[in-house]
Parts: C-alpha cells; sequence; structure tokens
C-alpha cells in the first residue's frame, strides 16, 4: 500500500536526480513485492512485507542509498553492496551512474520470498 509519506518525501527532494532515483525504486518495490507495506520511519521511506523489513531507501548529500534486508544469502557482482552485515546489504547510487534496475528489482524479490 502507498503511503502520501513515502510520495511526499520523495517530492520534496531537492535533488531531481535523487528524486528520479527513488521514484524509479519506489516503483521496483511495488512491482517485486505485491501488497508491501511503506512508512517513513527514522526519516526514511521503509517498506515491509508481512510486518518484516524488506527494504529502506534514504538520501545524503551525493547518493541515494538502497538497502535489501534478510540478504545474507544474495549474490551480486562485486562492487554492487557496500561492504556491511551479511543480512542487509545496501546499494549506493551516484548522479549520473547507470542503475540496473531489473537486477535491483530480482535481488529484492529473492530477499523478500528467502525463508
Amino acid at each position: 500500500m502507498s503511503s502520501d509519506e513515502v510520495s511526499s518525501y520523495i517530492d520534496k527532494l531537492a535533488q531531481p536526480w535523487q528524486a528520479d532515483v527513488c521514484r524509479s525504486l519506489h516503483q521496483i518495490v511495488h512491482q517485486t513485492i505485491p501488497g508491501v507495506d511503506e512508512r517513513l520511519q527514522y526519516g526514511k521511506p521503509h517498506f515491509l512485507k508481512d510486518g518484516k523489513y524488506a527494504c529502506v531507501l534514504g538520501t545524503a548529500k551525493g547518493w541515494v542509498s538502497f538497502t535489501i534486508f534478510n540478504a545474507a544469502a544474495l549474490d551480486a557482482a562485486d562492487g554492487l553492496f557496500e561492504p556491511g552485515p551479511a543480512e542487509r546489504k545496501t546499494i549506493k547510487i551516484r548522479q549520473g551512474q547507470a542503475v540496473d534496475y531489473e537486477l535491483i528489482g530480482r535481488l529484492l524479490s529473492q530477499a523478500a520470498n528467502a525463508g
């Protein structure tokens, strides 16, 4: 279910490129996880499947971050994910970077449907 808070968060982003990336990621989440719940928590959009965190997106000055939860079994090309705990995998997207939304959707689907 889409949340006005999450849509408002994306619409208020100061950098147009960040808003575009976030809109695309938002769409991928809804396509990948039917019936996903979303809410603004800790100032960032969080997405839940069956009451458990599936992913979160956020922005910083120079990037958009997209973190996939329940991700220990995910396998992706070296350099795609930032270093961090195995159960959470974060992708940092910078301005002008090509984004493989199809790959992100596949990885999100694997994590959301695991265990």
